[in-house]
C-alpha cells in the first residue's frame, strides 16, 4: 500500500495537483496491517500529520474489514470506498454499514486476480489505482498509467498498466450500468 499511495500522489502531481503520500507503521508485530495515506489538493499542502477524516479509502485486504477499524473517520454519504474483492458489500458483511453512502461511490474490484493475470504476481496496487481513478474521477487513467511507468519499467510496468486499465474498465462499466438501471 505504501507504493500504491506513492503512485497515487505521482498521478495527482502529473495532473498539476499537489500531493503527498506517507505510510503509518505501528509498533505491532512484523506482518501487521499497514496504513498509507495520500493527500491530494489543488493548493499547496502544508499539513504533515495522519489523515483522521479521509474522503476515500482503498482496502487492499478485505480480511481486515472485521479486524481493524478501516472505516474510521470516513464520512457516510460523501466518502468513497474501493475494496479489493469480487464479493459484494453484503457478502463481505458490511452492507448495512455502507447503506448511508452514495451507491456510486462504493465499488469492489478483483484487483489481486487482475494483477495475477496481467503481472503474474498477486500485487494489486496498480489495479486498485485504476479502480480508484474510475470511481472517484479525481485522476485520469492516463496519469495513473504514467505514475506506474514512473515507478516500474519494462514488462512489469506494462503488466501493471494493463491491470490498472482492466480495473478502471470494470469499475467504469459497473458505474455506467448502475446509472442506466437507476
Amino acid at each position: 500500500m505504501v507504493t500504491g499511495a506513492e503512485m497515487l500522489s505521482v498521478a495527482a502531481f502529473l495532473q498539476g495537483r499537489h500531493a503527498q503520500a506517507f505510510p503509518s507503521f505501528g509498533s505491532e508485530r512484523t506482518g501487521a496491517p499497514v496504513v498509507a495515506f495520500c493527500r491530494i489538493d489543488d493548493k499547496e499542502i502544508r499539513l504533515r500529520e495522519p489523515i483522521m477524516e479521509p474522503d476515500a479509502i482503498i482496502i487492499q485486504d478485505p480480511t481486515l474489514l472485521h479486524q481493524v477499524e478501516v472505516f474510521s473517520g470516513l464520512k457516510p454519504g460523501d466518502g468513497y470506498i474501493l475494496i479489493n474483492t469480487s464479493r459484494s458489500f453484503d457478502e463481505l458483511g458490511i452492507g448495512e454499514y455502507v447503506s448511508g453512502f452514495q451507491p456510486e461511490r462504493l465499488r469492489t474490484v478483483p484487483a489481486t486476480e487482475l494483477a495475477v493475470k496481467h503481472v503474474g504476481r498477486p500485487l494489486p496496487n496498480a489495479a486498485l489505482l485504476g479502480g480508484f481513478a474510475a470511481v472517484t474521477r479525481l485522476l485520469s487513467l492516463e496519469s495513473v498509467a504514467a505514475a506506474i511507468r514512473d515507478t516500474f519499467s519494462g514488462r512489469v510496468a506494462e503488466g501493471n498498466v494493463a491491470a490498472a486499465t482492466a480495473a478502471y474498465e470494470i469499475v467504469a462499466q459497473e458505474i455506467k450500468a448502475a446509472a442506466l438501471n437507476a
